[in-house]
């Protein structure tokens, strides 16, 4: 009899493999051996990262968040010895995803380090059409790795957790964190908008990622063995949840949000596509275009980006603000100076027109002086 799975086998095992279960639960299901279910997910996560390299490029998303992910193949950190192999140790999933499309970007398996965050960061950078607004938690690593990828010009902003100490220390509560914690958001770069700026969506696919793959859970034996098993489980994670599950909330799967297949994938499709997709590395940058920022802007002619008005500045070199003796205006009053006529207080409705300042006119017998806007 010849050692091939029939395409009914292979269906039942990815839709197993999908579900979370480890090697041997699915073995146990399906009645397939463990070896055989080894080399199938190698070679079905090998294809699954062929067919995101082929997909996701060229995308257009302008909210962008990141974080990592803890596991760990072969062996903790804390009990790795000299005579492990390469590879094995703590590894850590470094995770982008669109805020707009819930689309898992980028991922990238390695360690915790700034090598691994100029590495994810290139990726990112990569698939992208346009110039994002990015949040991140506070590593310092981010930093470097967004600036060197796409400018000190990005809008890059950081939501910070401090957690409160305490809680409960039973058995139940033994790996929760602390609850309530007290959220800080800070710029980096740029002037993100920090009203937007959240690591929520993609904290929650971490929280899907590992309810979707066995080898990521915590206190089991299903984790990897091998390091190329670890990545291709992750590949085959991933491209799952953009192609192939809907979002409650939007109704659509994260590809169909954000314009990269225009239906549902269903399982038999998704298993002829990674089976049959051919050899495609990460795509190569590309010069991103300006993103049309949210606030109140004007575009800058040749497309060389927006003028916008950030809140919370002063501007350079200006005097003091007078303050105004007696009683505080009223809420949207204007003050003027003594002896001048009232000022109407200006309708909040009005479009605040960026061009409107005019040079006066030049004195009498001079030229007047050349008069650069940009």
């Amino acid at each position: 009899m010849a050692n091939v799975l029939s395409h009914e086998k292979r269906l039942r095992v990815l839709a197993a493999l999908l579900d979370g279960n480890s090697v041997r639960a699915v073995s146990r299901l399906t009645g397939v051996h463990q070896d055989t279910i080894s080399r199938f997910a190698l070679a079905a996560g090998t294809g699954a990262g062929y067919l995101h390299n082929r997909l996701a490029r060229g995308l257009s998303c302008t909210l962008i968040e990141t974080d990592e992910l803890w596991t760990y193949c072969g062996v903790k950190e804390a009990r790795k010895a000299a005579e492990h192999p390469v590879g094995f140790g703590d590894v850590w999933v470094w995770v982008a995803v669109c805020g707009v499309s819930r689309m898992v970007i980028s991922w990238h398996a390695g360690r915790r380090d700034q090598a691994s965050a100029d590495a994810f960061m290139s990726d990112v950078r990569a698939r992208l059409t346009v110039m994002p607004q990015i949040t991140s938690d506070g590593y310092a690593a981010y930093g470097p790795a967004i600036g060197k990828a796409f400018g000190f010009g990005v809008d890059h902003g950081q939501v910070v957790k401090s957690w409160q100490k305490g809680g409960q220390k039973s058995p139940d509560h033994k790996y929760e964190p602390p609850r309530d914690p007290k959220l800080t958001k800070r710029t980096v770069f740029g002037a993100p908008n920090l009203a937007t700026s959240t690591t929520a969506h993609v904290e929650r696919n971490n929280l899907t990622i590992r309810h979707m793959n066995g080898r990521l859970r915590r206190l089991c034996l299903a984790f990897s063995k091998r390091p190329e098993n670890h990545a291709a489980a992750l590949a085959l994670s991933y491209c799952w949840f953009n192609l192939g599950r809907v979002q409650k909330d939007m109704k659509v799967t994260p590809a169909m949000a954000a314009d990269i297949t225009d239906h549902v994938w269903e399982l038999d499709e998704f298993l002829t596509a990674i089976m049959t997709a051919e050899r495609c590395g990460p795509p190569v940058q590309q010069d991103l275009a300006p993103r049309t920022p949210e606030t109140t802007h004007r575009e800058l002619p040749g497309g060389r980006g927006f003028l916008r008005i950030v809140e919370g500045g002063t501007g350079k070199g200006a005097p003091p603000a007078p303050t105004p003796e007696g009683p505080a205006p009223a809420h949207g009053a204007q003050v003027s100076a003594p002896g001048a006529s009232p000022v109407a207080a200006p309708d909040e409705n009005e479009q605040l027109d960026l061009f409107s300042w005019r040079p006066k006119g030049p004195p009498k017998g001079r030229k007047p002086p050349p008069i650069d806007l940009f």
